[in-house]
């Protein structure tokens, strides 16, 4: 069985900052691909930020030079920096991940989500 767990959010105001982590554990071959969606309250879910088993990344185009994603292979963990954070970002982040438990089986995972609040 696999987990992702989420930390790393919280309350700031406009213009700060957080760094938001996810550690993927238990029956782990590989993991491809790690990204970090989020949810504001009456909106769908979406996608914020992605990022290969090789390193290349992509983003939401509004979070763009504010947020950076990246991983640590030697930790299965995935984090998201993210700078200059505006009221509009707040919403419940959620880790997903597309893990390998054998070599014949891939599956998608979610972490539980954290919640990020910018006040103006």
């Amino acid at each position: 069985q696999v987990h992702l767990v989420e930390s790393g959010g919280g309350l700031v105001q406009a213009g700060g900052s957080l760094r938001l982590s996810c550690v993927a554990s238990g029956t782990i071959f590989s993991i491809n691909a790690m990204r970090w969606y989020r949810q504001a309250p009456g909106k769908q879910r979406e996608l914020v930020a992605d990022i290969t088993s090789g390193g290349s990344t992509s983003y939401k185009d509004s979070v763009k030079g504010r947020f950076t994603i990246s991983r640590d292979n030697a930790k299965n963990t995935v984090y998201l920096q993210m700078n200059s954070l505006k009221p509009e970002d707040t919403a419940v982040y959620y880790c997903n991940a597309v893990i390998s438990v054998s070599m014949v089986t891939t599956g998608m995972y979610w972490g539980q989500g954290t919640q990020v609040t910018v006040s103006s």
